[in-house]
């Protein structure tokens, strides 16, 4: 690999070197790109967007390449970020239409879930996963590693991707028409449920894979016990006759009141 840092006549990296790989710097750099769409490639992300469904270690893999190449492991390229902004507002204006909701209602729907369900939560999230793996995962604790909280932030995104497919898109055809699963009989909600069963382990199984990715972790297994919660869950919800895409709708409809 090619050194990342210039030494100084008394060998020292050089300061602009330095503060190049700095997280600010890093960060600085990403929002920028935000406002360059040329520069952005949607054809990669595109490409992730797929591996993710059907082979997301390929996709983790690109990461290991990034970091061999440009000394991080978290995404410089906003391109997945906007891609995946565009499918979460074409999906909740899809959930507004399903809904019967007003043009109002649907645009107050669509800041909710902009801004507090994937921008909030998201941060939340990512920045509870950094501390975590950074305080109790590493293998030999040191500042020489540790997980960036950039890098944190694209394994939820990569995670949130097929749930928000499945349960923001596909949904949307079950909901009023073929199954109905917004209603009480049995087949509705066991279809519906089948569906946040099958998310929220894509969700889990992806950010499993994004963490065992990283070499200096060490017992990364732990994520996965959450499948065990999760099929309690689902199978209580199917005995009890829970069914949580009511449940969704419901409570999208109170968001907008």
């Amino acid at each position: 690999m090619l050194p990342t840092t210039t030494p100084n006549s008394n060998g020292t990296p050089g300061s602009r070197d330095a503060a190049r790989h700095t997280a600010g710097a890093k960060r600085y750099k990403y929002l920028r790109r935000l406002l360059h769409f040329r520069q952005m490639d949607f054809e990669f992300a595109l490409w992730q967007m797929l591996y993710l469904f059907t082979s997301p270690q390929r996709v983790y893999r690109n990461f290991h390449y990034r970091k061999q190449t440009k000394d991080q492991w978290a995404r410089d390229d906003p391109a997945f970020l906007v891609l995946l902004s565009i499918w979460l507002c074409v999906s909740t204006i899809g959930f507004g239409l399903v809904l019967d909701m007003g043009v109002v209602e649907t645009f107050k729907l669509l800041l909710w879930v902009v801004c507090v369900d994937c921008i909030g939560v998201g941060l939340l999230i990512s920045t509870l996963m950094w501390l975590i793996s950074n305080k109790y995962l590493l293998k030999h604790p040191s500042r020489s590693f540790d997980v960036e909280w950039g890098y944190a932030f694209d394994v939820h995104l990569n995670a949130f991707y097929p749930l928000l497919v499945i349960l923001h898109f596909l949904q949307l055809f079950f909901i009023n028409h073929l199954v109905v699963i917004n209603s009480d009989w049995f087949l509705g909600y066991f279809v519906g449920n089948t569906l946040w069963l099958i998310a929220i382990g894509y969700y889990l199984y992806i950010t499993f894979l994004g963490y065992n990715a990283l070499p200096f972790l060490s017992n990364t297994v732990v994520l996965l016990y959450p499948f065990a919660l999760l099929g309690l869950i689902y199978i209580l919800s199917i005995s009890l006759g829970w069914n949580f895409t009511r449940g969704l709708c419901w409570f999208y409809k109170y968001r907008v009141q």
